[in-house]
C-alpha cells in the first residue's frame, strides 16, 4: 500500500539525483520496470546499462534521466526509504500506484499529486492514518494537511 506524508518528513530523501548517483546499480536500468518508465516518462530507449537514447539529448547515461524516473527506480529498490515525490511530475503518479501494488512504501508530498480517476488505496500518514480511495478524498486530505503546514 502506498503511504503518503504531506509536508516535511525526517529522514526523507530530497535530492534523488545525488542519492541515485551514489546508489544505483547498472542492472536496474535493464529491468522491465525501468525500461518501461524510461520509455513512458522520458520517451527514451534503453540501449544498454550505460546508454539511453533520448530524442532530445541524444545518447545519455542513466545519471541524465529525469528526476521522476530516478525517483521511481529508487522507490522500487529502496521501499524502506521515504522519497520526496514532489520531485516527480503527475506522469509518475500511475507508476507510484503500480509500485505500491507490489510493496508498501512511503512518499512525502508538498502538493496534491494527481493519481487519476480510477480508485486506489492510499494511507495518509498525517494525523489519524486515514485511508483514501479516490482523488476527491485525496484532494480533501491533502488540502487539509498542506494548509496545516502553513499555520
Amino acid at each position: 500500500m502506498l503511504r503518503v506524508w504531506f509536508g516535511d518528513r525526517e529522514n526523507a530523501i530530497y535530492n534523488t539525483s545525488v542519492f541515485f548517483k551514489n546508489r544505483y546499480e547498472d542492472s536496474w536500468i535493464l529491468e522491465d520496470f525501468a525500461r518501461t518508465i524510461i520509455e513512458d516518462i522520458d520517451h527514451s530507449e534503453v540501449i544498454d546499462a550505460n546508454n539511453i537514447k533520448s530524442p532530445v539529448l541524444g545518447n545519455i547515461s542513466p545519471l541524465q534521466l529525469s528526476g521522476g524516473v530516478k525517483a521511481l527506480i529508487l522507490m522500487k529498490h529502496f521501499p524502506g526509504k521515504i522519497f520526496n515525490a514532489s520531485n516527480c511530475g503527475n506522469n509518475c503518479a500511475k507508476w507510484i500506484l503500480e509500485l505500491a501494488k507490489e510493496k508498501s512504501f512511503t512518499i512525502n508530498l508538498f502538493h496534491v499529486m494527481n493519481f487519476g480517476e480510477d480508485g486506489f488505496d492510499i494511507k495518509i500518514m498525517n494525523g489519524k492514518n486515514l485511508v483514501v480511495h479516490n482523488m476527491n478524498d485525496f484532494l480533501d486530505a491533502g488540502g487539509y494537511y498542506l494548509r496545516e503546514l502553513e499555520k
